[in-house]
Parts: structure tokens; sequence; C-alpha cells
């Protein structure tokens, strides 16, 4: 099969703006006045413009993809050719998203994960609408029955009865209040980049204009409010325009998600691949009695929030509800995790104490060397360190329970894991040689779900030595019992 004929001006548009862009800012640059010098720029923009929509009619030519039975055939390459094979047994995740643009004009792009694939194993850009759709069904059908096939004990009135519904059972819906909610109380910290950014460029503008040690301390911190209310603003717009439309469904043995106002995300959470659930509070939800709760599984972590790398299985809502849905998913006991010793807060004061110094180290280097700036209002940040280390003690700690091990840790968001023993792959005991001074270490639980990437695994931090080794030891003895009644079980061994 092809993709959509409109994938060819589609992607050569998307395409051609950043280069024609870079050209003519090339050219005004370099060229000045001269008309000759512009009048070249104008066709060389003109022949890479010709060139792209010909890269992209060959590429439309050349790409096919056939729907088998156990596989997604794909053929592609322009100057080189590609076949790849994808067993439907590895599939993760099918994500359909559709852009404003895309759902004018009815398509939308299909992204196929695998396990272990680190990334988007196929692109489909673009497909027709109603042809994503039925990819991303049959996909999901197909897996499923491979599935069944592969599972001795499931008997053939079992799996019929298991075959879900069309629609599925939807298990959340974010109502508008919740998504408003859900905005005023949620912060992307990735924003702040973008304004240090903004920042630096402009400050050679604007610096010899304005004179931060002429503000006073008042001004200086008004600013830094302001700059703050508007960074938690377009957080909230960022979050509303993300998650407009968020439902939650059951579909089999897989959650389907939907979400995002100008761009619309669909996309699929395979629960016989979970390997964590995580429910997240920042420190207003908490305030408020509010969370999200946020899954992973294998080699794969869809989509993005509330903490980056999994996706949101429910973005915001009281408590004690994410915590009832989080035991549909994944049944486990009461918890109440174990805090770290209190010599451990002893060496959070001094960590915070050392950070604190070296800002207003870099202050006063700033103010002697480079611009005249405010430095000592840094010094507050000392004073913050003992409840900074307070804050930071409270909000750690495990507890190992008869199925599940759980951790927790972080202050401005705090997550709280439930990792499964029979999805641990390895423990590993970590001591830094800050850590050896304090007679202290961490346990890691790795399991195969790709978060890890940017959040880290489920790990017992800064726990005494001896609690470290005994932790290590029992989650050791209690995943080989689970390997071991698995392959009893499955009569591998006698």
């Amino acid at each position: 099969m092809k993709l959509h004929p409109l994938s060819i001006p589609v992607r050569a548009v998307s395409r051609a703006v950043g280069v024609a862009w870079a050209f003519i800012f090339a050219g005004f640059a370099f060229a000045g006045g001269d008309p000759v010098l512009l009048s070249g720029v104008v066709v060389l923009v003109v022949l890479v413009l010709a060139a792209l929509a010909g890269y992209e009619v060959a590429y439309y030519r050349r790409f096919d993809y056939e729907l088998t039975d156990d596989s997604l055939d794909i053929a592609s390459g322009v100057f080189s050719r590609r076949e790849r094979e994808i067993p439907l047994r590895r599939v993760q995740n099918v994500d359909v998203t559709r852009s404003f643009v895309a759902r004018l004009l009815g398509i939308a792009v299909v992204d196929v994960e695998t396990a272990g694939g680190g990334g988007t194993e196929a692109n489909l850009r673009f497909v027709g609408g109603e042809e994503a759709d039925r990819l991303q069904e049959a996909i999901r059908e197909k897996r499923a029955a491979l599935q069944r096939e592969e599972s001795a004990e499931a008997a053939s009135e079992e799996a019929e009865a298991a075959e879900p519904t069309a629609g599925g059972e939807t298990l959340f819906e974010l109502s508008d209040r919740d998504l408003l909610l859900y905005g005023a109380l949620s912060f992307d910290p990735r924003l702040a980049s973008g304004v240090v950014a903004l920042a630096t460029f402009l400050a050679p503008t604007f610096g010899d204009r304005v004179s931060l040690s002429g503000l006073g301390v008042a001004a200086v911190v008004g600013l830094a409010v302001v700059a703050a209310l508007g960074l938690w603003a377009a957080s909230a717009v960022a979050r509303i325009v993300q998650f407009y439309g968020f439902r939650l469904r059951r579909v089999g043995d897989d959650l389907r998600y939907e979400r995002g106002l100008l761009s619309r995300r669909d996309g699929t959470i395979p629960l016989s691949k979970l390997q964590t659930v995580a429910v997240e509070e920042n420190v207003l939800m908490r305030r408020w009695g509010f969370a999200s709760l946020a899954v992973e599984t294998a080699g794969y972590a869809p989509g993005s929030q509330p903490s980056g790398g999994s996706e949101a299985a429910i973005p915001i809502a009281p408590r004690e509800d994410v915590l009832s849905l989080a035991r549909t998913l994944e049944p486990f006991h009461d918890f109440e995790v174990e805090r770290p010793p209190e010599r451990a807060r002893k060496r959070y004061v001094r960590r915070y104490l050392l950070a604190g110094l070296a800002v207003v180290a870099a202050g006063v280097a700033v103010d002697q060397f480079l611009a005249s700036v405010p430095w000592y209002a840094a010094g507050v940040l000392l004073l913050l360190a003992w409840p900074a280390a307070r804050l930071s003690h409270r909000h750690r700690g495990y507890e190992l329970g008869p199925d599940h091990v759980v951790t927790q840790g972080g202050f401005w968001n705090r997550s709280t894991r439930i990792v499964p023993y029979r999805r641990i792959q390895t423990v590993i005991r970590r001591q830094t040689v800050f850590q050896r001074r304090w007679r202290l270490a961490t346990v890691i639980f790795d399991t195969a779900g790709s978060r890890s990437i940017s959040a880290g695994d489920a790990a017992a931090l800064d726990r005494d030595e001896d609690d470290a080794d005994d932790v290590a030891v029992t989650v050791r003895d209690r995943v080989l019992d689970v390997v071991y009644e698995r392959e009893h079980d499955d009569g591998t061994t006698d």
C-alpha cells in the first residue's frame, strides 16, 4: 500500500519552509542590497525547492507498506533501498497523531514502536485518517491473536470471552474543569530553558540600557516574580493544549488514550508489558490532594508527562481515585514507606549549603568581571539549606511488600513507584564516594522499562549500608522465587 497522495505537498512544504527561511536570511545578510546577488539567491532557493519537491515525489513512489498476519512490512528509500519486516509480536504501541493541518486535510501520522527499539521503528507520514485508525486497530487485534496462540493455558472459550468490544471500557475522562485545574497545578520546567535562552539573546541589546544594580533588590525580586508568573501561565496553556479531550479506555489487554487540541494523539499502552506504576504529585497537587498516574512498559515509554518519559494514564484526579485505578492495572498492597536514617538529612544540609555557596560565588564573579548584579540576594539560599534538607528527607523512602517493592522520592515532584518483583531484572547496590563518608548506599531496582533514560529506575535512596545489603539480598531472593515459581508452573523445571 502507498502513503496518502497529500503526503507529497505536506512533507515538501514542511521541509521547504525551514530551507527557504535559511536561504532568505543568508541572502539578505551577505548579499546586502546588491540586486545581482539577491537574484542569485532567489534562483538558488527556487532550485532547492524544486529539488525538495522532486525528492518527495520519489519518496512517495518508492514507499510501500503491507500489514500481514504476523508482521508489518515496509520498503522505502530514494537513493538506497531499505526493507523492514516488523514482527507484530514485538509491537508495543501504535500512535496516531493528527496535527491541526492534518485534520483539515484528513490525514494522520502513524508511529509504530517496538520492544527494545529505543525509538520509532516505523513512521508512516502521512496516511489517510481512516487508514490510520484501521492500521492501529488491525495491528492491535493481530498482535492479540498471536499472543493468544502462544499462550498454552488460554482456553478457546476464555479467549472468546476476553475479546473486547469495539469501543472498550472507558476508565477515565478529563473534564474541562479538571483540565483547567491540571493546567493551574502543573508546571513544565522545560519552558524555563526557553526563557533563559531568550534572556541570553536579548542581554547584549538591553544590557547597556538596564542596570540590575540600579534597580535594587525589590525591583529584581519583582521582575523574578513576574517572570515566574509568566512561566506558570505559559505552562498552564501548554498543558491545556496537550491534554485537551483526554480519555483513557481499556480495550482488551491494552489501554487506549486520546488527547490534544491542536495536535490530536491516539495511542495504546500494552498492559501485558507493564513494568512500573507511578503515582506522581507535584507540590501544588499534594497541597490540594491530587495526583497523576503514569505507567511504564517494556522497551517503550510513550508520549510525555507528567514527569517526562512515560505516558500519563491519568493526568490529574484525587489521590485516592488514582490509587484505585492503579490497583486495577497492577494490584498492590497498602504501603507506608520507611524514611532514610537521620544522618542522611545531615548530608543533605551540607549538600545544599555547598550549592548555595557555589551560587553566591558565581554571583560575586559575575559582579566583579561581567556586570553589576545584587549577588548578595543569593545568600537566602544558605538559610534555605535546613528546610530543604528536611523536606528531601521527609519525601524519600521505600517498602518491601509481599509482591511489590515501593520507592518514593522527590519534593517538588514526588514520585511513588510500585514495581512488581516479577518485573525486576537487576538489583544494583550503588555507593558514591560522598555516600561512603556517611555510611550510606542506594539500592536500584532495574526493569525493562525505558523511562530510566530520563528519570532513573526505582531506587531506595540513601539507606544505611547494612540495611542496603539486606534490601538487595531480600529483593534478589524474591525475584528468584518468582522466576522459579513461574518456571515450575510452566512445567519447564521438575
